[in-house]
This record gives structure tokens, sequence and C-alpha cells, in this order.
């Protein structure tokens, strides 16, 4: 249909985007694991057999980013290079390679009657992403949906606007190619605000909704969605040196946890120091941490040792920076480190080094994040790095999906009972 950016056009327009969501969605979560295996590794061959025509429609959102004053950094996130669409031509055939979670059988067990019960892996159904700048989302995402047996509709960033629908004709040719509906993967053509409310209401169609993008976003999804979301709002991570760790391991992966990526929601953003070795380390850390160029703003504590560090305010402590600041926190030890995190943290990532056994197990079990680790970066909270392949965005609820949300994020189960006449008494 041609949209008018009429507010009853688009609520139309999404009403029947829904529908054909939902009945793509039947189909889909029947089809062999060979079949969508084949329309994945089909939508790569196109991906490069297209890499040029991609290109030139990303040079229209490019060139128009430009225009609007897009910051290097935003235009660079924007940007389909070659190596960029071989990526994603190449994870599209890693998710094909992964084993299909759909239809799988766990815990069967015989009851004292003589059924047998378990739980089938099933397709959560519809499931509708909004997600800002980056078009290889649209590829991750649709790859993600496909072999887990939903159907997608996807909403991506006015500002990539060319950019996603060039790559949807490209995944549509391929469902087309194997015979799976085109319906499978929507990406919505207008970039009006208004299409982002109209799917947010979409309970009768679409079952869970994935926003990936700025805090802002994801405040608005949760907001108004009558829909369920998986999503995290924030990546407030914390390492915390315990007395009883090994220091050149500390070093490493403190310097690690915040100067390897400084954007990214696993990032530290939290340096906790146990007072017994603070004297120790921290003047260590703060000289790496400053040659790289990274702002220190610690405690009264963490001052008096080291000097070229601002004054750190409460806000500070529950501060997402996503840039090259990091605030340090001198603490009594391990329930002090324990109480702040709980306190302050987005339950994303937090850390502990020690080389004591029983500290680690406690930090494990009363730290209530999605990832807990124990002498390791914060960088490690990753799909891929945890083995899931491709993920759809890290989950902070605790419903559902929790941590990084690969294919079995986006899958439930049913029981499923076996009888052999079984009649109960």
């Amino acid at each position: 249909m041609t949209l008018n950016n009429n507010i009853n056009d688009i609520a139309q327009y999404m009403q029947q985007i829904g529908i054909k969501a939902r009945a793509a969605s039947s189909i889909l979560a029947a089809a062999e694991t060979a079949l969508k295996n084949k329309a994945l590794n089909t939508i790569a061959d196109l991906l490069i057999e297209n890499k040029e025509w991609l290109k030139d429609e990303n040079n229209k959102d490019l060139d128009a980013g430009k225009e609007k004053g897009l910051t290097s950094a935003l235009l660079d996130r924007l940007a389909l290079t070659d190596v960029g669409i071989d990526n994603m031509a190449e994870g599209l055939r890693q998710i094909a390679s992964l084993p299909d979670p759909i239809g799988s059988i766990d815990n069967l067990s015989y009851r004292p009657s003589g059924i047998q019960i378990g739980q089938m892996r099933v397709p959560l159904g519809v499931i509708g992403i909004i997600y800002e700048s980056r078009p290889n989302v649209t590829v991750d995402a649709a790859a993600l949906c496909l072999k887990s047996g939903n159907s997608t509709i996807l909403r991506g960033g006015s500002e990539a606007i060319h950019s996603n629908h060039a790559i949807s004709e490209c995944i549509q040719k391929g469902l087309l190619k194997v015979g799976l509906p085109t319906d499978s993967v929507q990406v919505i053509e207008t970039t009006d605000r208004v299409a982002v409310g109209e799917l947010l209401r979409l309970k009768d169609a679409v079952d869970v909704i994935i926003p990936r993008g700025g805090k802002g976003l994801i405040e608005r999804v949760m907001k108004e969605s009558l829909i369920p979301v998986i999503k995290h709002l924030d990546g407030i991570c914390h390492v915390y040196i315990d007395d009883q760790a090994d220091l050149e391991k500390a070093v490493k992966v403190a310097y690690n946890a915040k100067t390897q990526r400084y954007g990214t929601c696993n990032t530290m953003e939290t340096l906790l120091v146990a007072e017994r070795i603070a004297e120790k380390i921290l003047p260590i850390l703060a000289d790496k941490y400053i040659d790289k160029g990274v702002e220190l703003r610690g405690c009264e504590k963490t001052r008096a040792i080291v000097s070229n560090c601002k004054l750190a305010t409460e806000s500070d402590w529950g501060e997402e920076y996503l840039d090259a600041i990091l605030s340090i926190k001198i603490v009594d030890g391990l329930d002090h480190a324990i109480e702040h995190i709980n306190k302050y943290s987005s339950q994303h990532t937090d850390s502990i080094i020690t080389q004591d056994y029983s500290k680690a197990r406690r930090f494990l079990r009363e730290v209530d994040s999605s990832s807990v680790m124990v002498n390791a970066s914060t960088r490690f909270a990753d799909g891929f790095e945890y083995g899931l392949g491709a993920e759809i965005g890290i989950s902070t609820d605790k419903l559902h999906a929790r941590g990084p949300v690969g294919l079995e994020g986006l899958t439930s189960v049913k029981y499923i009972v076996f009888g052999d006449g079984h009649i109960r008494q």
C-alpha cells in the first residue's frame, strides 16, 4: 500500500504487517532445519552478489547522515563496507551451522502413573525488533529469528532506511527462492515514529518486542508497549578487586574491562578495590588508565592514593559513561563490594578478581546480575564469546531470557506427554 504518513493509514499498514507475520509464523514454525539453513545460505549468497548495489544504497544513507550532521562515530556504525557485507554473509552461514533448537526434547522422565513427560522447544511466534543505526542488525535479527522458527517485524532507524530496504530485498529473494513465506521477515517501510507506537500495540499479532538502541528508545518501548519486552536499559558493570586477588591478573582484567572498547554495554564503568590492597594496585592501574586517556573519578580514599583523579559524585556510581571515563571506589571488603554492586548495578555484568574460592562462590551467589564472573573481563558478556553465535541483544530481565539472547533465547518450551492408553485413576 502507499503510505501518506497519515496516522490512520500507518495504523492500517501496521495491522496488515502483523496479520501477515502471524500467518507466516505458523509455516515457519513447522519448517525443517535443512530448509531454514538453505534460506540462510541463499541470503548470504545474495548479499555477496549484490554487494555493489548494497553499498550504493548505503551511500544514500551516509550522504543524508552527513547533511543531518551525524557524528563520525555514528556514520562509521552506519557504513556498509566490503568487509562489513562479507561479515554479514559469514554471520548468516555461522547461524546456519548452529544446532536448531526447535523440536528438541529435554528432561524426559517417567511418572509413577506410567506416562512419560518432557519439554519440547518451540518458537515464540512473532518477534518485533526496533533498532537504531547499524544496518547489519537487520541481517542478524532476521537470521536468528528465521533459524529459531519465528517470523519477525523489523523497524530500523530512519538514518539507515535505504540500507535496510536493500538488505530486506535480498532476504525476501532468498526466502522466495527456497519456498519459505516472504512475510517471515518484514522491514517496516515508513520512517514515521507513529509506526513504532502502532507496533507496540499489536498485541494480537506480536508475541515479543526486542528494542536495540539508546536509553531513550528503550525507555519509550518500556513505557508504551502492550507486548512483553526483552531488553536491558543500562550496562553499569563493575569489577571488584578483592584483597586475595592475584595482582597481575587483577591489573590485566581491570584494564581490559575498561579499555578494550569504551562504547559497549559490557564495558566496566566502576572499579571497586578492597582497601587492604588499594595502595599496591591503584597507582599501577591509574598510570595505565591515564596513559590510555581515561578520565578517573574516585572516592576520597581513592584520591588520597591517585592525585590526578577527580572527585566522584553520587551520580557517578549509577552512570553508564560509554566513554573513556571510569569511577573508582575503595571498599572495606567483599560485603561492601556486593552491597555497592546490588545498589548501583544495572544487573548486566559484574566480575570479582580473587584467588579465594569461598569469596568467589559468595560473589557468584549474591550478586544479582545476568552475568557474574570470576577472574575474567566483563567484555566477555557477549553471545559470540558465550558460544551462542550471533545474539539479538542482552537481557537483564529475570523472566524468560536473561543474559545474551541467542537462538534458545528466542524460543519457549511446551510440555509433551507420551502414553499408551493411560488414564488417570
